[in-house]
């Protein structure tokens, strides 16, 4: 008798889709490649969003364990305990966590961000890293987020206000840049209108500092908009 060879894959094609688009974290070719790209020309913008997030998140004493949602490879979950915190992580590409399983000792979940598998308040906050440009609706999940997380709601995000992000356009219009086809770029200001419409009745304090500066320019972070990277920590004054 002879055996048909079938040929399987982590995802199949017909699931490559997410929000009804394709996302480049859905693609092997990319997600392979991940951790490289962090260990080369993006390792000294790492350590300043790292710097910027540690500051932010580090005033609200109250947080002792997160969960960071679109994980990825677990870059920044790996990190939170260095700081004290206890993380989880989530992220709805098995590609990802395919690889986060060999790289982090804590818990995994894999799930989509819009409807998180926990319980009111499981976390003390949540994090969002360089994740959150990425879904088309934030106000759910942003809604989501506060149901999970007790206390706050951590977000390091790609800025709008940056040269950065025409380079990328252009890029793609030459087919050379997949990783931001479908992402949305937000300034501060345009982050925390959708956090106020998503957080209506809830008490709330916003802090944000932003990163991603030139070599040559004399302050590497300020609370000016503008840079390729912003911080943002949202914390819950109406919880005790």
């Amino acid at each position: 008798m002879q055996l048909e060879k079938k040929h399987f894959e982590i995802l199949p094609k017909a699931q490559q889709n997410w929000q009804n688009r394709p996302e480049w974290f859905f693609n092997r070719a990319h997600t392979d490649t991940y951790e490289l790209w962090y260990e080369g020309r993006y390792k000294r913008a790492e350590i300043w969003q790292k710097k910027v997030m540690e500051q932010l998140v580090s005033k609200d004493k109250r947080i002792k364990t997160l969960l960071e949602f679109g994980c990825g490879t677990t870059r920044f979950t790996r990190w939170w305990k260095e700081i004290g915190i206890k993380a989880t992580g989530g992220d709805i590409s098995p590609l990802m966590l395919s690889q986060a399983i060999n790289l982090f000792e804590g818990d995994l979940v894999m799930a989509d961000s819009h409807h998180m598998p926990f319980k009111d308040h499981t976390f003390d906050s949540l994090a969002f890293i360089t994740t959150f440009e990425y879904y088309k609706d934030p106000v759910k999940v942003i809604r989501e987020s506060a149901r999970v997380a007790k206390y706050g709601i951590a977000m390091g995000m790609m800025n709008r206000n940056s040269p950065k992000v025409l380079r990328r356009r252009v890029q793609q219009v030459f087919g050379k840049n997949p990783f931001y086809v479908t992402a949305t770029f937000y300034t501060p200001a345009m982050l925390i209108k959708i956090i106020e419409e998503a957080l209506q009745g809830r008490q709330y304090t916003i802090e944000w500092s932003c990163t991603g500066l030139p070599k040559w320019f004399p302050v590497q972070q300020w609370s000016v908009p503008y840079g390729d990277f912003f911080g943002l920590y949202v914390k819950f004054n109406d919880v005790d």
